[in-house]
């Protein structure tokens, strides 16, 4: 059994071939494409998050108007750029859209992706220490955030205060009792998926990684995966970790699939650089009819070592075509993998 999810960039654009043409749009459509994915079965609806882009950058409003519009579907992002975020503000919002849900937040941060603007996080208010860079300061905040999660008192409280206080020091409200649990790190690297495995963090690896190998991407991501469970295991942690990989597929079905991704069956990895010195490897995309992409999809290593599978939407082409791209994974290719 394998949890099946969504994940959405959010992008929008006013093209009139866009389904998503203003903010107001995405944001709402995300809402129905939630509501409508967990009516079809999906596990998770999973929202991506860039700043300073024609996409999703919030997220907390938009988890917790989803949290007040479900009942049973995880949800959560994938990821929160913690460069730009004040960890005490954003227990807040956690904790805020975890209790909304019923305790269903599935939180998904990380050090964050290339931006659209040079050192964006600058423009929030923030900047490394003396001796850190970017991905360091991101780390820290990342572990101050960690640490609140655990509900300990650390403020000391107004001797006058304006409501009563309980005794001793005082945390941050609301709290959530079990959140902590369900925060996950996005790893590019191996390192950085063993550090997210000693903080005791589930894993995110998404549809790129860095290239250490020079080995296909799934096969450097089950790596990844099995570096992560045995740091995990060696930290002696007592839960079981969670791991996701994230994945565009899509099963031909109709004239409709095959004009929009039948361009895809070909698909192949490919090589990038991230910045000057920075080699990635972005994974392939999967497009062909149900019993060949059932063929395909049992030959990525990394889709078999994780418990999680995110399904990457083009949401620009509305509610309804996603959840037929969805309901077909569910129905024709779900079943003959052992996923459902």
């Amino acid at each position: 059994m394998k949890k099946i999810g969504f994940l959405s960039f959010g992008h929008w654009t006013p093209s009139p071939q866009s389904q998503t043409r203003s903010a107001a749009d995405v944001l709402l459509q995300s809402i129905d494409l939630a509501v409508e994915a967990e009516r079809i079965g999906i596990d998770g609806a999973y929202f991506r998050v860039h700043h300073f882009a024609r996409q999703l950058s919030s997220p907390f409003p938009l988890l917790a108007a989803i949290g007040a519009r479900t009942r049973t579907i995880e949800i959560g992002a994938g990821v929160i750029d913690m460069r730009y975020e004040n960890p005490h503000y954003m227990f807040e919002d956690a904790g805020s859209a975890d209790l909304i849900s019923g305790s269903r937040l599935q939180l998904g941060i990380s050090r964050g992706s290339p931006e659209q603007v040079i050192d964006g996080w600058r423009s929030f208010g923030y900047q490394p220490k003396e001796g850190e860079d970017d991905a360091a300061m991101g780390r820290r905040h990342t572990e101050v955030f960690l640490q609140l999660l655990r509900g300990e008192g650390f403020a000391r409280p107004n001797p006058r205060p304006m409501f009563p206080n309980p005794p001793g020091l005082l945390r941050l409200e609301p709290f959530s009792q079990t959140l902590h649990e369900r925060i996950w790190w996005g790893a590019a690297t191996n390192a950085t998926a063993v550090w997210a495995a000693k903080l005791g963090m589930n894993l995110q690896s998404s549809t790129l990684k860095f290239d250490e190998t020079g080995e296909p991407f799934h096969i450097q991501q089950a790596k990844q995966i099995r570096a992560y469970r045995e740091a995990w295991k060696q930290a002696g942690h007592t839960r079981t970790p969670r791991v996701s990989v994230s994945r565009s597929i899509f099963a031909l079905i109709n004239d409709m699939d095959r004009a929009y991704f039948g361009h895809d069956s070909n698909s192949q990895d490919k090589i990038g650089f991230l910045d000057a010195s920075t080699r990635a490897v972005f994974g392939r995309s999967y497009a062909a009819e149900p019993e060949k992409l059932v063929e395909q999809l049992r030959q990525d290593e990394a889709i078999a070592e994780a418990d999680t599978l995110l399904l990457t939407v083009p949401n620009q082409l509305g509610v309804e075509y996603n959840v037929h791209v969805m309901e077909s994974i569910l129905t024709h290719v779900a079943p003959a993998l052992g996923w459902r």
